[in-house]
């Protein structure tokens, strides 16, 4: 519609879509190791836009979450965690409210204090066919400078695998 009222011609956006490489740290997919997929979503600092990240995955997920907690509430999650989560992969300094609000939910919960070691938590948790996760739901404060230098951190540790 908006090219139509810009007078852009169908050709033009076609193009452009076409070669559109997506934004970094939002879905933006890393690499597949040994069949597993890893996606850097260091951009999903809300539990909204979580929701919306796992709402678009395919298989089943080992999810990476956590960092400084916005008041969040993590009952909006529940039903697609429970549809499409497998494990949860706690990376932060406090990651006491997401280990409560799901324990019930998902059998595997593990904590993890480094980039590192969320990647390689995930990675051994993750079967050939399913989907690691970067979608924190959380500021990235309490590790990081920004979410940017945690996506970036997240793909760095992912091709070092």
């Amino acid at each position: 519609i908006a090219g139509k009222v810009l007078t852009i011609r169908k050709d033009i956006i076609r193009e452009s879509l076409v070669d559109f490489q997506g934004v970094e740290h939002r879905l933006e997919p890393v690499i597949t190791v040994c069949g597993i997929n890893f996606i850097n979503d260091s951009k999903g600092t809300n539990v909204n836009s979580t929701w919306y990240a796992l709402e678009c995955m395919e298989t089943d997920v080992v999810w990476i979450a956590g960092g400084i907690d916005k008041g969040n509430d993590y009952s909006e999650l529940f039903q697609i965690v429970k549809q499409k989560v497998i494990a949860i992969v706690c990376l932060g300094k406090d990651n006491r409210k997401i280990v409560d609000s799901f324990r019930d939910l998902v059998p595997t919960i593990i904590e993890t204090s480094s980039m590192i070691e969320a990647v390689r938590s995930s990675y051994y948790l993750a079967k050939k066919g399913q989907t690691v996760l970067l979608s924190p739901a959380c500021a990235s404060f309490d590790l990081f400078n920004n979410y940017e230098e945690r996506g970036r951190q997240f793909k760095e540790a992912v091709r070092n695998l």
